[in-house]
């Protein structure tokens, strides 16, 4: 019984995961469209990509929990410690790239606003 309502809420958090990033997707091609004359192409499209990016990201995260979820409560083994480890080092590694993609900086590197208040501050 305990087994069948995990397994329920890793499926749960799985497809809130996948809805995420597919409302991610609809809300930037929704904000592109509606932007097609307000903007120029180059700004626009960058647009698109960082609110993609930004849904992604956190469908990214999500995912990650359910696996975590799935790996620690369902089936507590070596093996499956070992894949999600793998699975957990590829999707963060793809969330740092994503990271990059649509901030345009490493996440550690601070802003040039961050930079301006600390100088402000002294």
């Amino acid at each position: 019984m305990t087994g069948d309502l995990l397994l329920i809420i890793v499926r749960t958090v799985e497809w809130f995961g996948i809805a995420i990033i597919v409302v991610g997707l609809i809300t930037g091609t929704a904000r592109f469209l509606m932007q097609l004359r307000n903007r120029d192409a180059h700004d626009r499209f960058r647009a698109y990509r960082a609110d993609i990016g930004r849904g992604i990201l956190v469908g990214l995260e999500v995912l990650v929990a359910a696996d975590i979820i799935a790996t620690v409560a369902i089936e507590p083994t070596l093996d499956s410690l070992a894949v999600l480890a793998g699975i957990v080092a590829i999707r963060t590694f793809l969330s740092l790239s994503l990271e990059v993609e649509v901030s345009g900086r490493w996440p550690w590197q601070q802003t040039s606003r961050e930079v301006a208040e600390r100088q402000n501050s002294r």
